[in-house]
């Protein structure tokens, strides 16, 4: 065991996705000492864009183009959802000072502030999002315009075809053109990684080979799209130089996950955060937590316990099932930490409706935890189970974060709304 065991922290944040980096860059502003802990995180699964709010009432398919007007129409019809629990304002400061994060970062981001912009995914279907990462602005700008535009994408690279993208787009989009070609140096006939394309193309030499390949391709074209390959990191350096070899604007398009731009918000917010003085125990969990007058001491590690920690207040932003915040047994939902008393359907048939795509969702995807008004998790009777534990991210009950299209939403704020109840109760 780690000597550790004698350094006391103001908050110990659990979990290492958007609302556990979004909880330690809040402390860490505020001058609270952080310790933090989460595996991989599912983080590196996101498209890269920052939804808000976007679809209400789910069994109507509701898209809103106004994001506010839509938190409105949702807290109206549901009471219990955790944006009720938010003032709009409370959430415009948070993603405020993460963008600004982020922007400091080398990772910028572009938004309209009273409105959802459109996005062109992988699928050729157009997405509705709050923050689009700049890479990818471009992109946004040219579908408004429909502007002339050639799609290229890569021979060995799984998941994503421009002609695929065009095809479905042909109506709404009339002036696109397709391409293939090869990354330089790589063997057409192999599979290749989004992320092995955009480590190299970090290198200028590489960009230069990469820029002379598309250019004969491109003719008439104002822009041109392409798959999230346009660096590891250093990406708005990327990009401003293609388009001044190229003459054309060029934007990003999401791939599947696991995705470069998951990749670049987590390099970037570990990186920051560190420099910050987070001590961060990145790849290892939060193996079990003691709670002794008042303190928490978390035993953190992988399989064995590597290092205890103390700390005054704690964070569980420890996810849903793919974060390991929340497992299912064959009878019910637990989580995983705390054995806090989950909100799920009555019984395991209830979990799931008849119809995989019913529009009104399936039930288990509004469990997680039930809160108080400064983000505490109840225990069974009602109460806040302890003083200074807060949950934030997509463990909260009561919400159905993908189909809402509002996870990035969710994270930032009640993870701002933590750290701020924290200070308030305990500061």
């Amino acid at each position: 065991m780690s000597g550790s065991h004698d350094i006391k922290y103001d908050l110990a944040v659990i979990g290492t996705g958007l609302a556990g980096m979004s909880a330690a860059l809040f402390a860490i502003s505020r001058g609270l000492s952080i310790v933090q802990a989460g595996s991989t995180g599912e983080i590196i699964f996101a498209s890269g864009l920052l939804d808000l709010m976007g679809v209400h009432p789910l069994q109507k398919k509701k898209f809103w183009n106004d994001p506010w007007a839509a938190i409105d129409a949702l807290v109206r019809d549901f009471p219990n959802h955790p944006y009720a629990k938010l003032s709009k304002e409370d959430i415009r400061t948070a993603f405020n000072e993460v963008l600004w994060f982020l922007q400091e970062a080398g990772l910028p981001y572009n938004r309209r502030k009273e409105k959802n912009s459109g996005v062109i995914t992988p699928m050729g279907t157009i997405k509705s999002t709050y923050c689009v990462p700049q890479t990818m602005w471009n992109g946004v700008q040219a579908l408004e315009k429909k502007s002339p535009c050639l799609l290229i994408d890569i021979r060995g690279l799984k998941g994503f075809s421009a002609h695929q993208i065009a095809s479905t787009l042909r109506n709404r989009w009339p002036g696109l053109r397709t391409a293939r070609i090869d990354f330089p140096g790589t063997n057409h006939s192999s599979e290749i990684q989004t992320e092995h394309m955009a480590s190299a193309l970090v290198l200028s030499k590489n960009r230069k080979k990469f820029a002379q390949t598309l250019r004969r391709h491109i003719k008439h074209d104002h822009a041109v799209g392409m798959p999230a390959i346009l660096g590891l990191y250093r990406s708005k350096e990327v990009v401003a130089e293609l388009e001044n070899q190229l003459g054309v604007s060029i934007f990003e398009i999401p791939t599947m996950p696991p995705s470069v731009p998951g990749l670049r918000l987590k390099e970037a917010f570990e990186r920051r955060l560190r420099e910050q003085g987070v001590k961060l125990y990145s790849k290892k969990r939060v193996l079990e937590v003691q709670v002794s007058n008042g303190c928490f001491i978390l035993s953190i590690g992988t399989t064995k316990t590597d290092h205890t920690v103390r700390a005054s207040g704690v964070i569980l932003a420890s996810g849903r099932f793919i974060g390991k915040g929340l497992h299912a047994d064959r009878k019910h939902i637990r989580e995983t930490i705390f054995d806090l008393p989950v909100y799920q359907p009555a019984d395991r048939a209830s979990w799931h409706r008849d119809e995989f795509l019913d529009p009104r969702g399936h039930p288990i995807n509004r469990a997680g935890l039930e809160i108080d008004n400064h983000f505490r998790p109840l225990d069974s009777s009602g109460r806040p189970a302890y003083e200074t534990l807060f949950a934030a991210g997509s463990i909260l009950a009561h919400q159905d974060w993908m189909r809402q299209k509002c996870g990035a939403g969710l994270a930032i704020a009640s993870a701002h709304a933590s750290v701020n109840a924290y200070l308030k109760l305990w500061k």
